[in-house]
This record gives C-alpha cells, sequence and structure tokens, in this order.
C-alpha cells in the first residue's frame, strides 16, 4: 500500500495563527470608518481619508518587515516580536477612546499587520522539503480560504458589537484574537524550520539599477540600458531587472484598481448608512455588508476555476492573464456605476432603498477581485526569475498603497458629493482599464515556470 503523505504537523499552528489574525485585523477595520464618524465625530471626509491613509500604511510596512526579516531576524523571530506590537495597537484603540489613540493604536497595528505580511506565507513554504511540493499547493489553498474566513466571520460580528456594545468592546475582541493568533503561533515553536536570515544580495534589483546609473552612457549605441551593469552583476541578475521594470508598466494601471476596491470598507460603508438596514425585522450594521466580499471570494474562486474558465476555454476563448485582468478592470468600473446608481435613488430622499441594494455592486468587484488580484500576482511571478520575486512582492504591496494614497488625496482635494463620488471613480477606473488593454496588447509575455508559494491576500 502507497504511504500517504502528510502535512508537516506545525502547519496547523501557522494556518491557526493566520485565521485568527486575519479576523482581528479585518474585524478592527471593518468599523474604522464608523467609529471615526460616530463616535470621534470626524466629518465624512476626513473619515474616508484617514481609512486609507491607514490602509496605505498596511501596504508600505511589508517593506520594512521583509527587510527585518532578512538581514537580521529571520521570519519566525520577525512574526513573534512584531505581532506584540500589533496585540498593542488593538489594546490602544479599545482603551484610548481619542483621536491621539486611535493615531497611536493604527500605527502600531499598521507596523504589525504589514511586517508579518511578507513573512508568514513565505514561512509555510519553509516547513516543507523539496518533495512536498503538492502538498504545498494545497496548504496554500487553505491558508487562503482561512483568510477569507476571517474575514468574512470578523466583518459579520464585529460591527454587530460595535452597536450593541461600542468601541471599547468591539476593538477589544479582535486584540483578544490577535493574542490568541501570537499564542497559537508561539505553540508551535518547537516544531518549526527555521531558516537563518539570507542576508543582502549582491545582485538585487536596486543594486543592478543603482550601478546602471552609475554607469549611465558607458554603453552601446542600441544597448539596453540596465546592460552596462554587467560589470558587475551576472546576466540573470540584469535579465531579472529587465523582467521587474516590463511587470511595473503593468502594475501602474492595477494601482487605479486598489483606488476602488478599499473603499467598500469606507465610502460604500457611509452608502449603505443612509439606505434601509431593516432586513426579515432584524437592523443589520451599515458594516456587515462588507462580509459580502469574503464570502463572494471563498465562492467565485472555485466556481471560475473548475466552472467558468474550463468552459470559456472549451469554446476557443483565449484566457491568458492579461485578458483575465483586464476583464477584471472593467468589470470594478461597472461596481462602482452600479454604487452610483444606486447613490441616485439615495440623494433623491423619501424613503431609502434597501442596503441590500448594495449586492451587485459587491458582486462586481469580487469578480473584478477575483480576475485582477489573483490572476495578477500569479501572472508576475510568471513572468520574473525567481531571484526578483521579493521584488515583485514588494511593487505588488506598493500599488495597494499608491491606489489607497490616491483615494485618499482624491477625497480631500475633490468636493464631490452623492452620486457624483462615485461616477467620479467609475470614470477613472473605466480609463484605466482601456489603459490597461493598451498595455496588455503591447506585452509579450516570456514562458517561465512557476513555483507554489504565493498567497495573493487583500
Amino acid at each position: 500500500m502507497a504511504r500517504t503523505e502528510r502535512y508537516p504537523p506545525q502547519v496547523k499552528y501557522i494556518v491557526g495563527n493566520e485565521l485568527c489574525e486575519r479576523f482581528s485585523f479585518y474585524g478592527m477595520r471593518s468599523i474604522l470608518t464608523l467609529y471615526m464618524m460616530q463616535y470621534l465625530l470626524f466629518a465624512q471626509q476626513d473619515a474616508k481619508a484617514y481609512f486609507h491613509y491607514f490602509v496605505m500604511a498596511n501596504y508600505l510596512t511589508p517593506l520594512l518587515g521583509g527587510w527585518i526579516a532578512d538581514r537580521f531576524w529571520g521570519r519566525y523571530r520577525t512574526i513573534l516580536w512584531i505581532s506584540l506590537g500589533y496585540v498593542g495597537g488593538h489594546a490602544v484603540l479599545a482603551i484610548w477612546e481619542t483621536p491621539a489613540g486611535l493615531l497611536a493604536g493604527l500605527s502600531l497595528i499598521a507596523l504589525g499587520a504589514g511586517g508579518i505580511k511578507p513573512c508568514v506565507s513565505a514561512f509555510v513554504g519553509d516547513q516543507f522539503g523539496p518533495t512536498q511540493k503538492t502538498l504545498m499547493q494545497r496548504v496554500y489553498g487553505w491558508f487562503y480560504w482561512s483568510i477569507n474566513l476571517g474575514s468574512a466571520s470578523a466583518n459579520l460580528l464585529i460591527p454587530w458589537l460595535l452597536k450593541r456594545h461600542g468601541p471599547s468592546v468591539a476593538f477589544a475582541i479582535p486584540g483578544v484574537l490577535m493574542a490568541l493568533s501570537l499564542l497559537v503561533f508561539w505553540a508551535g515553536t518547537k516544531h518549526y524550520v527555521q531558516a537563518p536570515p539570507s542576508g543582502p544580495n549582491p545582485h538585487g534589483f536596486l543594486r543592478v539599477v543603482g550601478r546602471a546609473v552609475r554607469r549611465a552612457g558607458t554603453g552601446r549605441a542600441g544597448e539596453h540600458w540596465l546592460d552596462v551593469a554587467r560589470d558587475q552583476h551576472p546576466p540573470e541578475a540584469i535579465a531579472g531587472a529587465k523582467a521587474v521594470f516590463r511587470i511595473m508598466g503593468v502594475f501602474a494601471a492595477v494601482t487605479l484598481f486598489w483606488t476602488l476596491f478599499d473603499q467598500k470598507a469606507s465610502s460604500w460603508v457611509i452608502q449603505a448608512s443612509q439606505m434601509d438596514l431593516v432586513v426579515r425585522g432584524w437592523e443589520m450594521s451599515p458594516a456587515q455588508l462588507q462580509a459580502a466580499n469574503p464570502f463572494l471570494v471563498m465562492t467565485l474562486i472555485p466556481l471560475f476555476t473548475w466552472g467558468v474558465f474550463p468552459f470559456l476555454e472549451r469554446r476557443g476563448v483565449e484566457l491568458s492573464p492579461l485578458r483575465k485582468m483586464t476583464a477584471g478592470m472593467f468589470l470594478t468600473a461597472l461596481s462602482f456605476g452600479a454604487a452610483a446608481i444606486v447613490q441616485t435613488f439615495v440623494d433623491r430622499g423619501g424613503a431609502p432603498p434597501s442596503a441590500l441594494w448594495q449586492l451587485p455592486q459587491y458582486v462586481l468587484l469580487t469578480v473584478g477581485e477575483v480576475l485582477v488580484s489573483v490572476t495578477g500576482l500569479e501572472f508576475s511571478y510568471t513572468q520574473a526569475p525567481k531571484t526578483m520575486r521579493s521584488t515583485i512582492m514588494s511593487l505588488w504591496f506598493l500599488t495597494i498603497a499608491l491606489g489607497n494614497l490616491l483615494t485618499a488625496v482624491l477625497t480631500r482635494v475633490v468636493s464631490l458629493e452623492g452620486a457624483a463620488y462615485f461616477w467620479l471613480f467609475a470614470g477613472l477606473m473605466l480609463a484605466a482599464a482601456f489603459a490597461f488593454r493598451e498595455v496588455a496588447r503591447r506585452y509579450r509575455p516570456v514562458p517561465a515556470a512557476v513555483e507554489a508559494g504565493v498567497v495573493a491576500e487583500g
């Protein structure tokens, strides 16, 4: 009888840690906009802007966390020590209900959530040997599901707790889950495979680019500007840097996707607060509809993977990653068009429409997420050499940060309200979708082998 392969026993600790951590993060995040408006009395415009500044910070700090893990502490100690500050951030939010407490708590959470982000998914991969690639692919499926399960359950529970018991309890529960996450992670310590810090990469992306810039003007006619760095760097490092720049062109348009996507926790929550929240005699919190997104993700990924995509391919429809992403960009624009139509009915006054009218825009946005976010990260990794994959991950996080920065800036400087606000972002996304389509047409993909080990996370 053939021996059945088993997962490394320590994996359950890491997946459990991720489930609790994502519950804590998304639970806290789901009520931020309402908390700022209802308890700290921020104006709508300020609450939306500050929310997106916070999300932006969460996708800049992974650069710091990854650097600390690679250069000094290794992934295990980085996750362990940074998580302590993460727990502290939740405690500050629960205890200190002032704008200063908000700033202090969110700063600690941004450092914690962002700092461990590039380490946890890679730490899972560290636990598998070279003969366990099939199991590693499966465990990343469970890993992604744990992220969405934590998000969905938190988006249902924490807004209800805010409504029933106030911010102290609503922020304390995510803090307890984050402390449990840390405890679960620590419990597996003696079982973990702990790779030592890798140290600086002498042929990394920035070093190649820096050398090429210093030697600018010394190359031969018709030579790529990065080729002048070959006096100190091997050909594969030069090729990798070129691949990164090709992918950066694709990423530039994806930035607009994130400008819209994270508004499901800001402008869409504010829209829901203006609608009829009573469904079959039960009054929802305006933040609870956010749970539709992770529930839809868990449904749509298998539906598209095993149903829609094979169906289209059998009928001769070419489904390259860039074509999927282009379709996702257009659908995201439609989601904000749907939000604008709903807001038009809200703005008319009289009896407000049901908050369930938001469900079509959530469906459109989530399909856009599946086509853009999940496909986009996979595409990026097929196009970059293995030695440049950490650089690609950093750039992916940077697009999310820049998208949220753009949302915050536009919210503060453009004084549009009501349906006009949503039409503005729908128009921007539509323009970005057409721009992306042109970039995709000109892009020439390179064949590359894809290894498991990437978890796309919003």
